[in-house]
């Protein structure tokens, strides 16, 4: 049986750099992946020019049951240290919006650049092979696991386990690194879609759905009085109901049950634009509205007044204060119950996963001695923009640093 260094199971964004790194730090590394193509989510990301980090990253635009965790991996290897790799190996770039870089060409230049990274790491590429068991198998060779493979049994002195979590399964995602985590008794985190659309039941939906294909900005926050979350984004409203990145981002610490507030107006005084309106208007309300936000939202709130007794279809200077001031408070502060999210299918990635609690911040070790986590598979997940390929980056270069340093 030949015996590697590291058998890094999962050829995604993670794996692949940290495999090129622990090869380049003179580590012998076998990279296996059960789909023939590697970083489907890299190739597919950003429109196809994948959003690779984001300048702003911190800490604390990450979700954890363990908040701290990340610092460490993050402030080790940031996107400055990436950003010089990228630079390296002749690709374009450009910021697109807060912090957010994308490739000028495509999502494949980046590929091709972790595949050289690989290459001058000397790294072994099984792709197109699937993991049928990991076993533990310590010898005086140093080797501490045995992977049966469907091209036969490799050992390895450490294993790291690269392989994200459940979002997107029509690109090949498993549940394969939860099952090694319960394999080898290390604690999980409940797992949920996160950076995902938010759904409503048909009834509810109905008066909105004539919306679909419309965006606009908005403030949208959910959470408790002492503990709220808000966002500036765009919104989208679709057919089931709302996405957009404003959605995206508050899906990330939604919870089941909990009501979401938007403001569709958040740079106007609405109160005072529409008492300002009835001193100086004749014009209907629902084109004082438009003037403010989008024409088919004004039309669809102006309807909505009967069904919340008031009489929003007269002019403005004909509207009373009451109802004037209802329909500013509407608009201001829409709070309305999702009652599920898109799914899986729908999701960027998966919040939750292997808890971080029995994890090294420092190395991505576990409590079972030689086994490591990281990327998406772990219970870390970023925001929207960049932030969970960094995160990517980072826990998979100081799992390499760490192996290098001590398996040599």
């Amino acid at each position: 049986m030949e015996i590697f260094d590291v058998v890094i199971v999962g050829a995604g964004a993670a794996g692949l750099f940290c495999a090129g790194v622990a090869g380049q730090n003179g580590l012998r590394i076998a990279l296996l992946d059960h789909s023939p193509k590697v970083a489907e989510k890299i190739r597919i990301s950003g429109g196809g020019r994948s959003n690779f980090t984001n300048t702003r990253v911190t800490a604390d635009q990450f979700i954890s049951d363990n908040p701290r965790f990340a610092r460490s991996a993050l402030q080790g290897y940031t996107p400055a240290d990436f950003l010089e790799l990228v630079k390296r190996h002749g690709i374009a770039y450009h910021e697109k919006h807060r912090g957010q870089l994308f490739c000028d060409h495509s999502a494949e230049d980046l590929i091709q650049m972790l595949l050289k990274e690989c290459e001058a790491g000397g790294v072994l590429r099984w792709q197109g092979c699937s993991v049928q068991g990991v076993r533990t198998a310590e010898n005086d060779d140093g080797q501490r696991f045995a992977i049966d493979t469907e091209r036969g049994t490799i050992g390895s002195r450490a294993l790291v386990i690269a392989t994200g979590g459940l979002s997107i399964p029509q690109i090949g995602a498993s549940d394969f690194g939860y099952r090694i985590a319960r394999q080898f008794n290390i604690p999980m985190v409940a797992t949920r879609p996160a950076l995902v659309p938010l759904t409503f039941d048909e009834a509810s939906w109905l008066p909105f759905a004539s919306l679909s294909g419309l965006s606009l900005p908005v403030e949208i926050a959910c959470g408790t009085k002492k503990n709220t979350t808000q966002f500036q984004e765009d919104l989208l409203f679709t057919h089931r109901g709302l996405s957009g990145p404003a959605v995206l981002q508050i899906s990330s610490y939604w919870r089941e049950g909990m009501p979401i507030s938007i403001n569709l107006a958040p740079h106007t005084d609405l109160a005072r634009h529409l008492s300002d309106a009835k001193a100086t208007s004749r014009k209907r309300l629902e084109n004082t509205l438009a003037g403010i936000v989008p024409s088919r939202l004004a039309e669809t709130w102006v309807a909505r007044g009967p069904s919340l007794g008031h009489d929003w279809g007269r002019p403005a200077n004909e509207t009373s204060d009451r109802a004037l001031g209802a329909l500013a408070e509407q608009l201001r502060h829409w709070e309305l119950t999702p009652n599920g999210t898109a799914g899986y299918r729908k999701a960027e990635v998966t919040a939750g996963g292997v808890s971080t609690r029995s994890l090294s911040s420092q190395t991505m070790e576990s409590s079972q001695p030689g086994l490591y986590f990281i990327g998406e598979v772990m219970d870390v997940t970023g925001w929207l923009g960049g932030y969970n390929f960094q995160w990517a980056w980072s826990s998979g270069f100081a799992c390499a640093k760490a192996l290098a340093a001590k398996l040599h």
